[in-house]
Formats: C-alpha cells, structure tokens, sequence
C-alpha cells in the first residue's frame, strides 16, 4: 500500500504546482483533497475510501469555495463606468473615416472613435456610440 501514498502525494505536488503557474483557483481543491486522501492512506484506510474522500472534497470545494475566492482575490477589474457612454450622442472633433480614427467629444472628454459604418463622419457631425473597444468608441453616424 505505500504506492498509493505516492500516489497521493504526486497529486498534491502536480496539483499545487499547476495552481502556482495558472493561479486559476480550480486545481488548488484537488491538492487539498489529495491532502486528505494522502492522511487516510497513511492512517491505513481502504482505496475506495481514498478515492471517495478525494472526489468528494475536490468537488465540494471547487463547487463551493471557488466562487466565494475568486470574487474575493478579483484584483484586475478597474471599474471606470465608461460603459455609461454607450447609447450617447458625441460630436465629432476630427474627421472619422472609414477604418481611420478620428475624434468625438462627449461629456466634456475627447475620445478617440472608429465608425462601425462605411461612412465618413465630418467635424462638428453628431454620432451616437454604440461601444467601446479598449480606449476608442465605436460610433455610427446620426
């Protein structure tokens, strides 16, 4: 029976070190419940049991603790509330061309914009923004 606590053990260290490099939170739970397999197997219990405890404290720890973690370690989200812009009526600053940026004016902020349409947009035309790809707004000529 000492294979098995190999076993266990192996699974604890591949699972821990593919959660080092992909920092997923998902194969964090299979190292904890190879931790409570790789225990009952030195104590002596039977494989199935090991396998049972294994399974079911992986699945009940990705199931439930997974969520409640990564809203916890959430640490890329920047809220900047542009999404507010979308659905507005900018002025355009510098001509819009097809596939070219220009510039639209919108709350008092200079944005840079691309047109969704085939048509050029000149200065001073209104536009209406239907979204917002990285730092430009996609606009349609109004």
């Amino acid at each position: 029976m000492e294979w098995i606590v190999l076993l266990w053990f192996a699974i604890i260290i591949i699972s821990a070190f593919i959660e080092v490099n992909t920092m997923d939170l998902t194969s964090v739970w299979f190292s904890i419940g190879a931790v409570i397999a790789f225990v009952l197997a030195i104590i002596g219990f039977n494989v199935l049991i090991q396998i049972g405890a294994f399974v079911s404290v992986s699945v009940l720890l990705l199931l439930s603790v997974r969520p409640i973690a990564k809203n916890y370690f959430r640490t890329n989200l920047v809220n900047t509330n542009a999404d507010r812009l979308v659905g507005k009526v900018a002025t355009c600053t510098k001509e819009v061309r097809p596939g070219e940026r220009g510039e639209v004016k919108v709350d008092g902020q200079f944005w840079t914009a691309i047109t969704s349409g085939d048509e050029t947009v000149l200065v001073d035309e209104k536009v209406e923004i239907l979204s917002i790809e990285g730092v430009k707004l996609i606009v349609v000529k109004l």
